[in-house]
């Protein structure tokens, strides 16, 4: 049966995947965003333009209107938390939005791979605020502030929340070109830096599986009340990972293992190696499997997609690749 849902945000990568497939499903489907940028969606999509971070706006665009489900790809202050439970209580039956691994990366005293009983807890002091470290880390407390807040929500009122919590996504939309870097990186022959450490165990996300897990939760309104690990099966390291892109590639990588402190100094991080940061998470999907029925696409299968689109419909380089001739010719003086 064709349901109304109701998408904050995102008209760039998960949220456009997922609308084509709401649509393709007979599902409609309303977006809200702010109209900033140009979206490629079809013209049956209704189309709601305000600042979600301004309650009026949300409030005054939402009057009236119902929905089946809402999901939430742009939520991030603890403030747009309070706001979006008082506005939409009592009209939906469900509201789904997009946390992060992050939450636990904040955590004190956690080992990997993060299960979401871990939540609870200490979070650690803030890094220096000049650092890189920082922005990081206030994003994962931000993230735990707007989990908490739909938790008090949910217990106060019934405010009928799921959470999903997802780690680095890769996918043919990302606009941050993060994977699409390596690619070129690898496509150029040149040597790939990537930091000494840490070197943590990777664990990402296909972009088609989020969407999956949300379809999913719309269509059998499951997991109120309850947070989800949206993750790959798969973990590696950041050089296996890389060597995996390269094969898939056919090609073979330079990889130069070089002390973060150097990188850093030259300005090379995070661009020349975004998987190595500290911040990419490892969460374990037995919930999500068990409660959820989630099958994951084989991290094999998803990156070939990904190299086969790149190679046909390869996007603008990005800006994190505009210092590759700074890379090589640091590489080449060591």
């Amino acid at each position: 049966m064709p349901k109304a849902i109701l998408i904050i945000g995102g008209t760039r990568n998960l949220g456009h995947q997922l609308t084509l497939e709401l649509l393709r499903l007979g599902h409609r489907v309303t977006i809200f965003n702010r109209g900033k940028t140009r979206d490629e969606l079809p013209p049956e999509v209704e189309r709601l333009h305000g600042d979600r971070s301004d309650p009026a706006q949300l409030e005054s665009a939402l009057n009236g209107r119902t929905f089946d489900a809402v999901v939430d790809n742009a939520i991030y202050k603890e403030d747009e938390a309070h706001a979006v439970a008082r506005i939409l209580q009592g009209k939906t039956n469900h509201y789904l939005f997009l946390s992060s691994g992050q939450v636990y990366l904040v955590r004190e005293g956690l080992s990997r791979p993060f299960v979401e009983r871990d939540y609870a807890g200490p979070v650690m002091p803030a890094p220096r605020p000049e650092s890189y470290d920082y922005n990081e880390w206030l994003y994962g407390v931000d993230k735990r502030r707007v989990e908490d807040a739909l938790i008090r929500a949910w217990e106060k009122s019934g405010f009928p929340f799921t959470c999903l919590r997802i780690p680095m996504v890769n996918s043919e939309r990302d606009h941050f070109s993060r994977l699409y870097g390596y690619f070129l990186r690898l496509r150029d022959g040149g040597p790939l830096l990537i930091p000494d450490q840490p070197d943590l165990p990777l664990r990402h996300i296909y972009g088609k599986d989020v969407v999956q897990a949300l379809v999913n939760l719309i269509d059998s309104g499951r997991g109120k009340g309850k947070a989800y690990n949206i993750s790959q099966e798969e973990t590696l390291s950041h050089e296996a990972f890389i060597n995996l892109l390269a094969e898939l590639m056919h090609t073979q990588a330079d990889i130069r293992r070089i002390k973060r402190v150097d990188l850093d100094a030259n300005g090379f991080l995070p661009d020349c190696a975004p998987f190595g940061e500290r911040w990419m998470s490892e969460l374990d999907n037995t919930r999500s499997k068990q409660e959820l029925g989630m099958v994951y696409s084989p991290l094999r299968e998803y990156l070939a997609a990904l190299v086969s689109h790149y190679n046909n419909q390869p996007p603008p380089k990005p800006a994190s690749y505009q210092r590759r001739q700074a890379e090589i010719q640091f590489a080449s003086e060591r």
